[in-house]
């Protein structure tokens, strides 16, 4: 690829920082949008340009943007001002005859049906049937930034090519970058606090997954492929599923149970039984949205990216978490956890 294309990432975080990687080993010429001085460190070491700010700086992103080719979303899926700012930026371009291409990243957490725990769902959701995700309600999960997108879109016609991913459960762990996702491992983390691994209800939903390396190659798959459509074919649908299910979607009890496990082999809790999570503690994992990240059913197909030519190849997330994530874990102080404080993508 020419390092003519300019990309420019909203957050490089777990995700983000993968996928600049790869862009910076296509001679891609990227720059991060950091909140943190260590970070930016970081991602300047990684072969990035680095503009220093937060999500809520809009100026600056919508100033960005209109510099930029490339622009793309990692950062939490539930902030309207940044995403809000990146098409505001896209506008501009186009006022200037300028086309943008622009991924953004949403979650299947926006397939949340309710279930908080009690069963499991056949439903499976499919990327190449627009309709399936256009039938979402409007007040699902990161429902309201996607909207906002899609009308853009429409607005823009063919001055932008715009998709957006829809990540599942994302596991996995980048020895480089030493960073963590937050599912599974603030599950484990309140089971060091107290005891005993939990789930949600009776722990029967499933949710696909994704490990974060086989992510970030789907974002450079997908980039290749909005480069080389015409802007009119990229209007069809904005939806891409990234998963890498193989018959093998754990439910949340078959998490707890190998986070139970484990931690049990490792002496670090008494008994491997995982337990209901009381409501009194959703505080020390995911607070008011707890239901909504580990108690759902999730399940999509990445229908799409496939016919791309893209296939997972990372380790599934048993070995994923048995290798790489509970090692790392297990080197944390984490008796004061307090539960997860972010947003979660998926």
């Amino acid at each position: 690829m020419s390092g003519s294309r300019k990309v420019f990432i909203v957050g490089p975080g777990f995700i983000g920082w993968n996928v600049l990687d790869l862009l910076i080993a296509e001679d891609y010429s990227v720059t991060g949008f950091v909140r943190r001085q260590e970070h930016a460190d970081q991602i300047k070491a990684s072969g990035a340009s680095v503009v220093m700010g937060d999500l809520d700086d809009k100026a600056s992103i919508r100033e960005q943007t209109t510099q930029h080719d490339i622009v793309i979303h990692t950062a939490t899926a539930d902030h309207l001002p940044s995403a809000e700012a990146i098409l505001e930026g896209l506008r501009q371009r186009a006022a200037k005859g300028l086309t943008t291409t622009y991924i953004h990243t949403s979650g299947t957490s926006v397939l949340d049906d309710g279930a908080a725990g009690a069963k499991k769902s056949d439903k499976v959701y499919h990327d190449d049937v627009r309709s399936e995700v256009d039938a979402v309600p409007d007040d699902a999960p990161h429902r309201e930034i996607d909207l906002a997108i899609v009308r853009a879109q429409r607005e823009l016609g063919e001055k932008a090519k715009i998709a957006i991913m829809i990540p599942p459960l994302i596991y996995g762990f980048n020895p480089n970058h030493k960073r963590l996702t937050i599912q599974i491992p603030t599950l484990t983390r309140f089971a060091l606090k107290h005891g005993y691994a939990a789930h949600v209800g009776a722990g029967s939903p499933v949710e696909s997954n994704i490990h974060v390396l086989d992510l970030a190659r789907a974002y450079t798959i997908l980039l290749h492929h909005l480069e080389a459509t015409p802007p009119a074919k990229t209007l069809e649908n904005p939806y891409y599923f990234c998963e890498a299910t193989d018959d093998n979607e754990p439910s949340w009890r078959d998490i707890a149970a190998l986070i139970g496990e484990h931690l049990h082999k490792a002496g670090k809790i008494p008994d491997p039984t995982p337990r209901t999570l009381p409501k009194e503690l959703y505080g020390d994992v995911f607070g008011p949205f707890t239901n909504a990240v580990i108690g759902l059913n999730s399940r999509s197909r990445a229908v799409r990216l496939r016919e791309l030519g893209w296939a997972p190849r990372e380790k599934d997330w048993r070995r994923s978490y048995v290798e790489d994530e509970l090692p790392e874990i297990l080197k944390e102080e984490v008796g004061s956890f307090e539960g997860y404080r972010g947003t979660v993508a998926s």
